[in-house]
């Protein structure tokens, strides 16, 4: 999950053995331009204290005004809607066009936060669903697959972590790699078959293997969610797990080397039973042209463009849900601001 809501909900945890009144704001829809994806999570606190970001800055400041002024609900769930017309726009600097729909519920001092934590912490994703009008709370087992929805009664998130990182070999860059990738929501995954390099490897939860590329590949159940990268520099283990990821639905797949080596590396996947199209989904050099040179800003440059697959993905699927909401303001209980 986003790591700025896995912080929000580590704070709501902490502020539940506070006697002072706490909101939890989710960003349930999105319309023009957004600073913040579906799903975002912002809790605040009566006395102003806020951890999290829907809007970056300019939402917050207005709810914090609201909390302090005993204007948000205290037992029950609502609808609030920023960026309508232009002057509100332009009076709470909002991106242009931009309109964002919040759903803002107390939070009340119940144990839902620490199951959510829980699961997490064993790399589980939970959904969530929440009844807007009485606030109970439900959990149960998620799927990368499962996304946000909400209507005038219920509200589902989805938490844990959505995406998977598989990292061939065990090396310097793949340290700074698997590391950084972490805070991006990733669970990493470390496949090694050389003994040497995986005694020192030293990063914490990963899950380090000693099996083969390609039987590392074949072991992990890839998604569309999977990102599958080789680092050895070694080309026997490089492309026996190139051979299998390129097979399967992993979102990106990656090799370390120069453009001249990842040529022929291309001539040699083409001696295998792999289309022309599956060989050209191959990201390699991999990463974006950054000039990068030392090992952490190699990972940089890993994560970089994987953070532009990753949104042009999101945007796709942002435009689709957008073209398919009706944006109904006569929503009973929906507040516009």
């Amino acid at each position: 999950m986003d790591s700025v809501n896995l912080s929000v909900l580590k704070t709501l945890k902490d502020w539940q053995s506070i006697d002072v009144p706490v909101w939890l704001f989710t960003v349930v829809e999105t319309f023009g331009s957004s600073p913040r994806p579906l799903g975002a999570m912002l809790a605040l606190r009566l006395d102003g204290l806020a951890v999290g970001s829907i809007s970056g800055g300019c939402i917050e400041d207005d709810l914090i005004k609201r909390a302090q002024r005993f204007e948000l609900p205290t037992d029950h769930a609502d609808i609030l809607t920023y960026g309508l017309t232009q002057e509100e726009a332009m009076r709470l600097k909002l991106p242009c066009g931009g309109v964002v729909r919040l759903v803002v519920e107390p939070v009340r001092l119940e144990d839902w936060v620490g199951d959510v934590l829980e699961r997490i912490s064993r790399h589980q994703m939970v959904r969530r669903t929440l009844n807007l009008k009485t606030l109970n709370v439900t959990l149960s087992e998620g799927i990368p697959e499962d996304s946000i929805t909400y209507n005038n009664e219920i509200l589902e998130t989805v938490f844990g972590p959505r995406w998977q990182m598989l990292i061939i070999g065990a090396g310097q860059v793949s340290s700074y790699l698997a590391r950084m990738a972490q805070a991006l929501d990733y669970i990493v995954f470390v496949c090694d078959p050389r003994e040497e390099m995986r005694e020192t490897w030293d990063v914490p939860d990963t899950t380090l293997s000693k099996e083969m590329p390609d039987d590392a590949v074949l072991a992990l159940p890839i998604n569309s969610n999977t990102a599958v990268i080789a680092l050895t520099h070694d080309p026997k283990l490089d492309d026996m797990a190139l051979l299998e990821a390129l097979k399967s639905p992993a979102f990106y797949i990656g090799a370390i080397g120069s453009k001249l080596n990842n040529d022929k590396r291309r001539q040699r996947l083409a001696l295998f039973d792999l289309t022309e199209e599956e060989i050209a989904r191959l990201h390699g050099p991999v990463g974006l042209n950054i000039s990068s040179r030392t090992p952490p800003e190699i990972a940089i440059a890993i994560l970089a463009e994987l953070i532009q697959v990753r949104f042009e993905q999101q945007k796709t699927a942002s435009l689709s849900a957008n073209c398919n909401s009706s944006w109904n303001e006569s929503i009973p209980g929906n507040t516009v601001l």
